[in-house]
């Protein structure tokens, strides 16, 4: 069974949360099926840009980089996707450390 985007947004921004970690709904997406990007914030001028990818070779999801740079560059990146898939979500995390928790257990799948 899938989760929903949003029972699956609404956790990450709980376990965020509960790590001191700041993140926010950049643009609320479909509620029950649309795609999540997660844009990492570093608070330096550089971002990076995780987007859901699905592995046919081994019947998995995972995250991958879509964008990384400049943030100006990845914003950029953003607003195209938005321009293709009007359901999508975008959360931003801000941290300077880095930290996005989507390899844990749980965020990762």
């Amino acid at each position: 069974m899938r989760l929903t985007a949003a029972f699956w947004v609404h956790a990450y921004l709980a376990r965020l949360r509960l790590n001191e970690i700041p993140a926010f709904v950049v643009a609320h997406g479909d509620d029950t099926a649309g795609a999540v990007l997660v844009k990492l914030n570093s608070l330096d001028g550089k971002a990076v840009l995780f987007q859901r990818v699905f592995d046919l070779m081994s019947d998995t999801r995972h995250w991958d980089v879509l964008a990384e740079g400049d943030e100006a560059d990845v914003d950029a990146v953003v607003t195209r996707q938005r321009g293709y898939d009007a359901d999508i979500w975008v959360l931003e995390v801000e941290d300077r450390q880095g930290r996005h928790l989507l390899d844990e257990p749980g965020l990762d799948e």
